[in-house]
């Protein structure tokens, strides 16, 4: 496997080489990380910044000097790609709502956070992926048989996280009779859940496992288990990044050498979750 994502690395630098010397739009020198073009990366003492979750467990998850999860690793095997080692990466909190704005501003350069692809969203970033298919479900109490499915929302309070995809459509879609509540965090949600100021939590199914799966939730809440979306997660990119063809080259070696599917199970594997098989995994789109 080490040997396989070398040959990835050294494919993506090639690539990244050519198009610092195409001419592009407005010359052929290579404009600094924060605009989104390819920089030279191993060897080099640019510093690559992931924008990631710091708060779901399994996916994006800040312990300390320790950052771990499906997002992350899948951030640390795209880096390598790059040519970037682990020491060059500077990983950087990117909450719901902000996410566009980081990489408008050139906060970061890239980012791995549960990041749905969505039209709206391309208008003013650019994705590369998708990387991974969730669906979008609920978290209720664990002894809570009410809530099957967002039809059974009609009077309940509801928890999501401001800036998400799940609170708009719950917004859009499901909001008739239900009082919904908007937190900055997933935890700030579950805690709601476990005190009885909510009926349900609704983001993403993978997400939820994650968060049912932490030893202070276990026995208190559960999945329902009846996803009704589809979210395809993507790397965030700034609008027109040269980058993308190279990650999405990366993701597609990720998945062709069995990568992928080890580093969900490293991550998500205890919780019991399995992904949709019929989704996953997906086949990245081309870059537009």
């Amino acid at each position: 496997m080490r040997a396989r994502r070398l040959a990835v690395a050294m494919a993506a630098a090639a690539t990244l080489t050519l198009a610092g010397c195409s001419g592009g739009d407005g010359g052929g020198g290579t404009e600094p990380a924060a605009s989104g073009s390819a920089v030279a990366g191993e060897g080099s003492s640019e510093t690559l910044r992931i924008g990631i979750k710091f708060d779901q467990p399994g996916l994006g998850y800040q312990d300390g000097s320790e950052y771990t999860g499906f997002d992350v690793d899948v951030a640390r095997y795209v880096a390598e790609a790059l040519g970037y080692s682990e020491d060059q990466i500077e990983w950087v909190q990117a909450p719901s709502a902000q996410r566009e704005n980081l990489l408008q501003t050139g906060q970061v350069d890239m980012i791995f956070a549960t990041y749905s692809i969505t039209d709206t969203r391309k208008e003013v970033i650019s994705f590369a992926g998708p990387y991974f298919v969730a669906g979008q479900d609920l978290l209720v109490a664990a002894d809570d048989d009410s809530i099957t499915g967002p039809e059974d929302l009609e009077g309940k309070n509801l928890c999501s996280v401001t800036g998400s995809t799940s609170a708009q459509r719950i917004k859009d879609e499901y909001a008739t009779g239900t009082n919904l509540l908007e937190q900055p965090g997933y935890a700030e949600c579950v805690t709601a859940l476990t005190s009885g100021a909510v009926d349900a939590v609704t983001t993403d199914d993978i997400i939820l496992a994650g968060l049912a799966a932490q030893p202070a939730n276990e026995g208190q809440v559960k999945v329902v288990g009846n996803p009704f979306s589809e979210e395809n997660y993507g790397v965030g990119l700034p609008l027109d990044s040269d980058r993308c063809e190279a990650v999405t080259e990366a993701i597609t070696a990720m998945i062709e050498d069995g990568s992928w599917e080890q580093i969900l199970q490293d991550n998500v594997g205890a919780s019991g979750y399995e992904a949709n098989a019929d989704l996953n995994p997906p086949t990245p789109e081309a870059c537009a």
